[in-house]
């Protein structure tokens, strides 16, 4: 078992001569496959089995997910590609949609997120895109519990107890109720489109 860590350096002004450091660590634990639970086994066999009903004629790359909800079902989703890239979607949120449309009061305890080519699964685990990370906040933010993340590969799985140590400086619900927020705030929201529009106006601020 090997625990890999990341610094992530962010440097704020405050004032003309003084800087702000701030460290973020984040922490993986890297195991091997027999290293794992029979729980993240089964559900690390059902992303891997997910690969198969992935539909990616342009890409050729299949990824899949299974998530494993508070009441021990399990839920799969695999990346679905369109000629118009825009138009497709990725495993881990055909499969978050899912779950959280199908079962609305249930948390996701874990989600694990395998991947391969035409010939095999990838040899070094493949972290989910940026609107896929968004939508895991998202999920981990509506039921107030952390979601475990497994990512599979055929040489390690890395183990994240938690959205953050994939999205550790995120944007999430709070900042509509922070007081920092712009004075002139619109938020339209087209619920069958899922299309938002936000616009700031940023002629007022606060200290």
């Amino acid at each position: 078992m090997e625990i890999k860590s990341k610094r992530l350096h962010l440097h704020t002004n405050q004032g003309l001569n003084t800087m702000k450091e701030i460290k973020l660590e984040i922490n993986i634990e890297a195991r091997n496959y027999n290293e794992l639970t029979e729980e993240d086994r089964k559900l690390v066999d059902a992303a891997c089995k997910a690969t198969q009903r992935s539909y990616a004629p342009y890409s050729h790359f299949s990824v899949g997910a299974a998530a494993l909800l508070e009441n021990g079902v399990v839920v799969t989703g695999s990346n679905q590609e369109n000629a118009a890239y825009p138009s497709g979607l990725c495993a881990e949120r055909t499969t978050l949609f899912y779950a959280n449309s199908q079962y609305p009061d249930q948390a996701v305890k874990t989600l694990a997120i395998a991947a391969r080519t035409e010939q095999d699964f990838l040899d070094t685990p493949i972290p989910p895109c940026g609107a896929c990370r968004q939508v895991l906040l998202e999920t981990e933010k509506r039921f107030g519990k952390p979601m475990r993340i497994l990512l599979y590969s055929k040489s390690d799985i890395y183990i994240m107890e938690g959205v953050s140590a994939l999205l550790p400086l995120s944007f999430d619900g709070d900042y509509f109720n922070n007081e920092l927020i712009p004075s002139f705030f619109i938020k339209v929201t087209y619920a069958r489109t899922g299309i938002c529009v936000r616009m700031y106006s940023f002629i007022r601020t606060y200290a």
